[in-house]
C-alpha cells in the first residue's frame, strides 16, 4: 500500500494518514482501557487465563502502532533499509504472536474444564509468562531469517539506501517467499489444530457434567469458539496480498484507493475487535471497567460539585427549608 505514495495527491495523503491515525490512536485508547484496567487490579495478575488475554491485547497496540508509524514514515520521511528492517522485525514478530497467543489461550480453557485437579498446578502465573517468553522467541526467529536472508542475498550498501518500508517490497527474494509460505502454513495449520482439539474435547465434557460444571464448560467452549474467530480476523493480514491482487485484477483503476482500504480493514481494525470479543464479554472484566471509568467520573462530577447546602425562609415564625 505505501508503495503508491506517489500517485496520491497531497489532499488525498493527508487524508488517508489522518484516517489511519485517528483509528489507530481510538484503537489504543480503547486498548489501553483495558491494559490500565489489568494492572489497577491484583486479582487478574494472578490469573494466568487475563495474563495471557492482557499480553494479547498489548501486542496488538504494539502491532498496530508500528503498522501506523510505518505508513505515516513512508509519506514524510525518507526511510533507510537498517531502520526499516528493525520496524518491520518487531512487526512480523508481533504479527505472529496473536495467533499462538490465542493457542496458548484455548489450551488453558481446555484444562481448566477437563483437567480441573491439574489447573492450578499447571497453569501458573510464572507458566504464562515463560509461554509469553517462549511465544516471542517463536515468532522472533523467521523475522530474523528474513533479515539474515536480506544479508546473504543483498550487498551490504543496500542498507544505506532509502526505501519504501513495507515487507512485501523489502523482502522480495524466491527465499523470503518460500520462507513466508512454509512458515504461515506451519503456524495456522498449529494454531487451527490446537483450537480444534481443545473444542471438541470442551465440547465433550460440557455433555458429560451437569448444573454448574456444565455451565463452565459451556462458557469455555464459546470462549474457544471465539478464538477461532479471532484467528481468522488474525488470518486477515496474511491474506491481504491475495485480496489486493483479486480487487486490483477487478478494479485496476482503483489501486491506491482499493490497497488503502484493505489495508485499514486487514491491519488496522481488526486490532480493535481482540478486546471486543473477549475483555467485554467477560463479566469481571467488564464490571472492572466501569468500576474504574464510570464509577470514577461519577464520583468526582459529584465531588465538584460539592454537598448541597440547606437554605430556608420563615414564614409564619416557622423555618420552611428548601433542600
Amino acid at each position: 500500500m505505501n508503495s503508491t505514495r506517489a500517485m496520491d495527491s497531497l489532499n488525498s495523503a493527508f487524508s488517508k494518514n489522518f484516517i489511519t491515525f485517528a483509528f489507530g490512536f481510538i484503537i489504543n485508547c480503547i486498548n489501553g482501557a483495558f491494559v490500565y484496567t489489568y494492572f489497577r487490579s491484583e486479582a487478574f495478575q494472578r490469573d494466568p487465563r487475563y495474563v495471557l488475554y492482557i499480553h494479547l491485547v498489548i501486542n496488538d497496540m504494539i502491532m498496530l502502532t508500528v503498522s501506523v508509524a510505518l505508513q505515516i514514515i513512508t509519506y514524510t520521511v525518507p526511510l533507510t533499509f537498517a531502520p526499516c528492517c528493525i520496524m518491520l522485525l518487531i512487526l512480523v514478530t508481533t504479527n505472529k504472536n496473536s495467533p499462538l497467543n490465542l493457542a496458548g489461550m484455548a489450551v488453558e480453557r481446555y484444562i481448566a474444564v477437563c483437567r480441573p485437579l491439574h489447573h492450578v498446578q499447571m497453569c501458573t502465573v510464572q507458566r504464562a509468562y515463560a509461554l509469553i517468553a517462549l511465544i516471542w522467541g517463536i515468532s522472533f526467529i523467521p523475522a530474523l531469517t528474513d533479515i539474515i536472508i536480506l544479508l546473504t542475498t543483498q550487498p551490504l550498501s543496500v542498507f544505506s539506501r532509502t526505501v519504501i518500508c513495507y515487507p512485501s517490497y523489502i523482502y522480495n527474494t524466491v527465499h523470503h517467499k518460500a520462507q513466508s509460505l512454509v512458515v504461515q502454513v506451519l503456524l495456522f495449520s498449529f494454531v487451527f489444530l490446537t483450537l480444534i482439539f481443545t473444542y471438541l474435547k470442551v465440547l465433550f465434557a460440557a455433555r458429560a457434567v451437569s448444573g454448574s460444571d456444565q455451565a463452565s464448560a459451556r462458557n469455555a467452549r464459546n470462549t474457544i469458539l471465539l478464538h477461532g474467530v479471532q484467528l481468522l480476523i488474525c488470518m486477515l493480514s496474511f491474506l491481504a496480498p491475495l485480496i489486493n491482487i483479486v480487487l486490483l485484477t477487478t478494479w485496476p483503476h482503483d489501486r491506491t484507493k482499493i490497497l488503502f482500504s484493505v489495508f485499514l480493514f486487514t491491519n488496522v481494525l481488526p486490532r480493535l475487535l481482540s478486546p471486543l470479543i473477549y475483555g467485554v464479554r467477560d463479566k469481571k472484566f467488564s464490571s472492572h471497567i466501569r468500576l474504574h471509568f464510570f464509577c470514577n467520573k461519577k464520583e468526582k462530577k459529584l465531588n465538584a460539585v460539592g454537598p448541597r447546602r440547606r437554605t430556608g425562609t420563615t414564614v409564619n415564625g416557622l423555618q420552611k427549608l428548601h433542600l
